[in-house]
Protein backbone atom coordinates (compact mmCIF):
# COMPACT_ATOMS: atom_id res chain seq x y z
CA UNK A 1 0.00 0.00 0.00
CA UNK A 2 1.56 3.64 -0.86
CA UNK A 3 -0.35 6.54 0.01
CA UNK A 4 -1.60 7.28 -3.20
CA UNK A 5 -3.42 4.24 -2.63
CA UNK A 6 -4.81 5.33 -0.38
CA UNK A 7 -6.10 8.24 -1.95
CA UNK A 8 -9.25 6.31 -3.71
CA UNK A 9 -10.00 5.18 -0.16
CA UNK A 10 -10.32 8.84 0.96
CA UNK A 11 -12.24 9.87 -2.16
CA UNK A 12 -14.92 6.78 -1.69
CA UNK A 13 -15.57 7.79 1.76
CA UNK A 14 -15.63 11.84 0.56
CA UNK A 15 -18.40 10.70 -1.45
CA UNK A 16 -20.35 8.95 1.56
CA UNK A 17 -19.45 11.67 4.09
CA UNK A 18 -18.34 15.05 2.71
CA UNK A 19 -19.54 18.03 1.10
CA UNK A 20 -20.27 16.71 -2.94
CA UNK A 21 -18.90 20.29 -3.78
CA UNK A 22 -15.69 19.82 -2.53
CA UNK A 23 -12.41 17.43 -2.69
CA UNK A 24 -10.90 15.59 0.08
CA UNK A 25 -7.59 16.62 1.80
CA UNK A 26 -5.40 14.01 2.48
CA UNK A 27 -1.87 14.54 4.34
CA UNK A 28 1.35 16.15 3.66
CA UNK A 29 4.40 16.67 4.75
CA UNK A 30 7.90 14.52 5.29
CA UNK A 31 6.89 10.91 4.13
CA UNK A 32 9.81 8.80 5.32
CA UNK A 33 10.40 8.55 9.11
CA UNK A 34 9.45 12.23 9.89
CA UNK A 35 10.05 13.00 13.60
CA UNK A 36 6.61 14.03 14.12
CA UNK A 37 3.07 12.98 12.43
CA UNK A 38 0.05 15.56 13.80
CA UNK A 39 -3.09 14.33 13.44
CA UNK A 40 -6.02 16.47 13.27
CA UNK A 41 -9.79 16.01 12.98
CA UNK A 42 -11.00 16.43 9.55
CA UNK A 43 -10.58 19.42 6.81
CA UNK A 44 -13.21 21.97 6.30
CA UNK A 45 -13.97 24.29 3.02
CA UNK A 46 -12.27 26.92 4.43
CA UNK A 47 -9.08 25.17 3.17
CA UNK A 48 -8.92 26.54 -0.24
CA UNK A 49 -6.94 23.31 -2.02
CA UNK A 50 -10.90 21.25 -1.26
CA UNK A 51 -11.79 23.02 -4.07
CA UNK A 52 -12.20 20.57 -7.43
CA UNK A 53 -10.22 23.59 -9.37
CA UNK A 54 -7.22 22.86 -7.20
CA UNK A 55 -3.99 21.54 -9.33
CA UNK A 56 -2.14 21.56 -5.99
CA UNK A 57 -1.26 19.63 -3.30
CA UNK A 58 -4.42 18.70 -1.24
CA UNK A 59 -2.57 19.03 1.96
CA UNK A 60 -4.47 20.30 5.49
CA UNK A 61 -4.34 23.89 6.34
CA UNK A 62 -3.82 25.47 2.94
CA UNK A 63 -5.42 29.11 2.67
CA UNK A 64 -5.48 29.21 6.71
CA UNK A 65 -3.75 30.83 9.26
CA UNK A 66 -4.54 30.01 12.75
CA UNK A 67 -2.31 26.37 13.14
CA UNK A 68 1.08 27.89 11.71
CA UNK A 69 1.25 30.21 14.68
CA UNK A 70 1.38 26.55 16.08
CA UNK A 71 4.20 25.28 14.26
CA UNK A 72 5.96 29.08 14.63
CA UNK A 73 6.30 28.88 18.03
CA UNK A 74 7.09 25.08 17.99
CA UNK A 75 10.07 25.84 15.68
CA UNK A 76 8.33 23.63 12.84
CA UNK A 77 8.39 26.75 9.97
CA UNK A 78 11.14 28.89 9.19
CA UNK A 79 9.92 32.74 10.11
CA UNK A 80 10.49 34.57 6.91
CA UNK A 81 7.41 32.26 5.71
CA UNK A 82 5.67 32.17 8.61
CA UNK A 83 5.03 35.86 7.64
CA UNK A 84 4.27 35.62 4.74
CA UNK A 85 1.58 33.36 5.78
CA UNK A 86 0.17 35.62 7.96
CA UNK A 87 0.49 38.58 5.77
CA UNK A 88 -1.62 36.57 2.85
CA UNK A 89 -5.23 35.69 2.49
CA UNK A 90 -6.83 32.26 2.04
CA UNK A 91 -7.49 33.29 -1.83
CA UNK A 92 -4.32 34.65 -1.72
CA UNK A 93 -2.00 31.23 -1.78
CA UNK A 94 -1.39 30.02 -5.05
CA UNK A 95 -0.65 26.03 -5.40
CA UNK A 96 3.00 27.40 -5.78
CA UNK A 97 2.97 28.85 -2.97
CA UNK A 98 1.21 25.94 -1.20
CA UNK A 99 4.14 23.55 -2.42
CA UNK A 100 6.73 25.95 -1.06
CA UNK A 101 5.06 25.30 2.37
CA UNK A 102 4.62 21.85 2.12
CA UNK A 103 8.50 21.88 1.46
CA UNK A 104 9.40 23.64 4.50
CA UNK A 105 7.36 21.33 6.64
CA UNK A 106 9.47 18.53 4.53
CA UNK A 107 12.45 19.90 5.64
CA UNK A 108 11.52 20.23 9.30
CA UNK A 109 10.61 16.36 9.30
CA UNK A 110 7.02 16.27 10.19
CA UNK A 111 4.32 15.08 8.39
CA UNK A 112 0.28 16.99 8.87
CA UNK A 113 -2.82 14.47 8.36
CA UNK A 114 -6.36 14.17 9.75
CA UNK A 115 -8.16 11.30 11.06
CA UNK A 116 -11.14 11.92 8.53
CA UNK A 117 -10.27 13.34 5.25
CA UNK A 118 -13.81 14.29 4.33
CA UNK A 119 -14.33 17.94 3.47
CA UNK A 120 -16.90 19.48 5.07
CA UNK A 121 -18.88 22.86 3.92
CA UNK A 122 -18.69 24.04 7.60
CA UNK A 123 -16.73 23.11 10.98
CA UNK A 124 -19.26 21.02 12.13
CA UNK A 125 -18.45 18.39 14.34
CA UNK A 126 -18.71 14.76 13.10
CA UNK A 127 -19.81 11.92 14.68
CA UNK A 128 -17.59 8.88 16.06
CA UNK A 129 -19.28 6.53 13.81
CA UNK A 130 -17.81 8.38 11.21
CA UNK A 131 -13.83 8.87 12.26
CA UNK A 132 -13.93 4.94 13.37
CA UNK A 133 -14.17 4.21 9.42
CA UNK A 134 -10.96 6.18 9.05
CA UNK A 135 -8.97 4.78 11.77
CA UNK A 136 -7.33 1.56 9.91
CA UNK A 137 -6.92 4.31 7.05
CA UNK A 138 -4.69 5.94 9.71
CA UNK A 139 -3.10 3.05 10.72
CA UNK A 140 -2.12 2.47 7.09
CA UNK A 141 -0.41 5.80 7.08
CA UNK A 142 1.13 5.79 9.86
CA UNK A 143 3.21 2.46 8.90
CA UNK A 144 3.70 3.83 5.40
CA UNK A 145 5.72 6.89 6.71
CA UNK A 146 6.84 5.32 10.52
CA UNK A 147 7.10 8.32 12.29
CA UNK A 148 9.09 9.01 15.41
CA UNK A 149 6.40 10.08 17.57
CA UNK A 150 2.69 10.71 16.80
CA UNK A 151 0.63 13.95 18.02
CA UNK A 152 -3.00 13.50 18.22
CA UNK A 153 -5.27 16.78 18.59
CA UNK A 154 -8.25 16.93 20.84
CA UNK A 155 -10.67 14.27 22.87
CA UNK A 156 -12.69 12.92 20.59
CA UNK A 157 -9.40 12.29 17.90
CA UNK A 158 -7.51 10.71 20.52
CA UNK A 159 -10.11 8.64 22.31
CA UNK A 160 -10.94 7.40 18.68
CA UNK A 161 -7.20 6.52 17.83
CA UNK A 162 -6.30 5.00 21.32
CA UNK A 163 -9.34 3.04 21.69
CA UNK A 164 -10.31 4.39 25.21
CA UNK A 165 -11.44 7.59 26.58
CA UNK A 166 -9.48 9.97 26.45
CA UNK A 167 -9.53 13.67 28.15
CA UNK A 168 -6.66 15.84 27.29
CA UNK A 169 -6.30 17.59 30.52
CA UNK A 170 -5.87 14.35 32.51
CA UNK A 171 -2.86 13.21 30.09
CA UNK A 172 -1.01 15.69 29.42
CA UNK A 173 2.55 14.83 28.18
CA UNK A 174 1.70 11.05 29.13
CA UNK A 175 3.10 8.61 26.23
CA UNK A 176 0.74 6.12 24.48
CA UNK A 177 2.08 3.00 22.78
CA UNK A 178 0.27 1.05 20.07
CA UNK A 179 1.12 -1.54 17.99
CA UNK A 180 -0.04 -1.08 14.59
CA UNK A 181 1.26 -4.75 12.41
CA UNK A 182 3.54 -5.95 15.01
CA UNK A 183 5.42 -2.50 15.68
CA UNK A 184 5.19 0.10 18.63
CA UNK A 185 4.44 3.66 17.88
CA UNK A 186 4.57 5.91 20.67
CA UNK A 187 1.67 8.58 20.95
CA UNK A 188 0.67 12.10 22.83
CA UNK A 189 -2.40 13.50 23.26
CA UNK A 190 -2.47 17.69 22.93
CA UNK A 191 -5.16 20.09 23.36
CA UNK A 192 -7.06 20.94 19.98
CA UNK A 193 -5.48 24.81 19.01
CA UNK A 194 -7.96 26.44 16.72
CA UNK A 195 -11.59 26.84 16.33
CA UNK A 196 -12.74 26.73 19.59
CA UNK A 197 -10.11 25.20 21.27
CA UNK A 198 -7.65 28.12 20.32
CA UNK A 199 -7.38 29.25 23.86
CA UNK A 200 -5.62 26.31 24.44
CA UNK A 201 -2.78 27.34 21.71
CA UNK A 202 -0.63 28.07 24.60
CA UNK A 203 -1.34 24.88 26.61
CA UNK A 204 -0.28 22.92 23.08
CA UNK A 205 2.85 24.93 22.37
CA UNK A 206 4.09 23.74 26.05
CA UNK A 207 3.00 20.32 25.79
CA UNK A 208 4.27 19.74 22.21
CA UNK A 209 7.69 21.52 22.90
CA UNK A 210 7.95 19.20 26.02
CA UNK A 211 7.49 16.20 24.08
CA UNK A 212 9.68 17.22 21.31
CA UNK A 213 12.24 17.73 23.53
CA UNK A 214 11.83 14.10 25.43
CA UNK A 215 11.77 12.08 22.06
CA UNK A 216 13.80 13.72 19.77
CA UNK A 217 16.64 15.54 21.97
Amino acid sequence: MTLEELTKKYDKLQKKYGAKDLDSIYNGGCTKKPNICFVFMNPTARNIASKKSWKGPKSPWIGTKNIWDLFFYTNLIDEKLYQEIRSKKGSEWTEDFARKVYKNVVDHQYFITNLGKCTQSDARSLPDSVFKEYVELLEQEIEIIRPKVIILFGNQVSSIVLGEKISVSQVRKKRFIKQINKTDYKFYSVYYPVGNGRFNLDKSIEDINWILNKELS
